[in-house]
């Protein structure tokens, strides 16, 4: 989603966009007629010839908690998709003459340190992120952006995984709790992010990390937007237990814990993207997924 929407904004800017993708893309792809490289960074497919052509890399296709396999070995996969895989893919666009090269994050390292020690994902994130940069010299622009979590959606199969959700948002499944667990984090639209992306392409700092966000939410705020903006009309509230569209594997700091902070005024501002964004972004999902619904 974020690479896809990313595609689509850097090609609006004027910009000539490949993406890179580990399959052929579906028909109904909202990046289907944009030039395709195959490749695949954890399995390290990619070669320079490949990369040689690009002026500059986006790469948004670090894996998370959410792709991690259950039958797979923890410390082997967060080698492959992150602590070895990314700078190794960084190292292979330096050495194919590419410019600059802007990593898409995570911002639990950032804003929790602390998670480095406990959590194996964010310590792989970190060291993704810290290996890609220290490549960084007078021929090789890299840089980091950290964002949090983020809204958005693209039109076909992949918009087809939030119909349940909207649905609920709708009210018209009485059997999903309307209480939401306690916490909360920043939010961040992907529309926003992919201006991030721009501005670091065109003025970001070698070497540097920035963390990027929008709006401190908690979880009942969040969602309540996809209620008001699905014509819900209802009020929810917070529990204190797991939620279907919020199962603790997916709240990385802990269920009842809050990420909050404010990305630093000087780097919003080298980097160009909208604050306050986020109502329009829930928005913009529930206008793609609710026509969806039937």
């Amino acid at each position: 989603m974020i690479g896809a929407t990313t595609a689509r904004y850097l090609k609006d800017q004027g910009a000539d966009v490949t993406v890179g993708v580990r399959s052929p893309l579906a028909e109904d792809s909202p990046v289907a007629d944009l030039p395709v490289l195959i490749g695949d960074y954890m399995a390290d497919t990619f070669t320079t010839e490949m990369l040689a052509p690009f002026d500059a890399i986006v790469f948004a296709a670090g894996q998370d908690v959410r792709h991690k396999p259950q039958d797979v070995d923890e410390d082997e996969f967060w080698k492959s998709a992150q602590t070895e895989g990314v700078p190794r893919f960084a190292a292979l666009a330096k050495e194919a003459g590419v410019k600059r090269f802007v990593q898409v994050g995570s911002y639990y390292h950032m804003v929790r340190p602390e998670l480095v020690d406990t959590t194996p994902y964010v310590a792989a994130r970190k060291a993704a992120d810290e290996g890609a940069r220290a490549l960084s010299d007078e021929s090789f622009n890299a840089s980091t952006l950290n964002p949090p979590s983020i809204i958005g959606v693209i039109p076909g199969v992949p918009a087809k995984r939030f119909r349940r959700m909207v649905s609920w948002a709708a009210g018209n499944e009485p059997d999903i709790s309307d209480e939401m667990p306690p916490g909360g984090t920043n939010y961040m639209s992907v529309r926003s992010l992919a201006e991030a992306i721009w501005g670091a392409l065109q003025n970001a700092e070698p070497g540097r990390a920035y963390l990027i966000g929008d709006q401190n939410l908690t979880y009942t705020e969040y969602f309540q937007m996809l209620v008001d903006a699905a014509g819900g009309d209802r009020t929810l509230q917070t529990g204190d237990s797991e939620h279907r569209f919020l199962p603790d594997v997916g709240i990385v700091h802990g269920r009842g814990n809050v990420l909050r902070y404010e990305p630093p005024a000087e780097d919003v501002a080298a980097l160009g993207y909208t604050r306050n964004d986020c109502k329009r972004g829930v928005e913009e999902v529930v206008s793609i997924v609710k026509p969806l619904l039937g």
